[in-house]
């Protein structure tokens, strides 16, 4: 997904709100480092499209409060076997 950073920065933002997904999900969906995902979403989408920046800033914050349930939860199948 290389060529038009302001078009991959919306359309990272709509798939993050769309599906409620983390940055890895979306990094990986899209074929870019969850540092670009972080780069465009966080920088380069407040210029373009404050609006869908400020939904996709509740998604993400969303996940960071959750991401110390996902953890555990990883932690916890890991040892289980699962």
């Amino acid at each position: 997904m290389k060529g038009n950073m302001e078009e991959r920065a919306c359309q990272l933002a709509l798939y993050l709100i769309e599906n409620r997904a983390t940055v890895r999900a979306a990094a990986g969906k899209f074929g870019v480092s969850k540092s670009t995902v972080h780069k465009d979403l966080s920088e380069r989408l407040p210029a373009y499209n404050r609006a869908l920046y400020l939904q996709v800033k509740e998604v993400l914050e969303e996940n960071k409060a959750q991401r110390h349930i996902r953890g555990g939860l990883a932690t916890r199948r890991k040892y289980k076997g699962e």
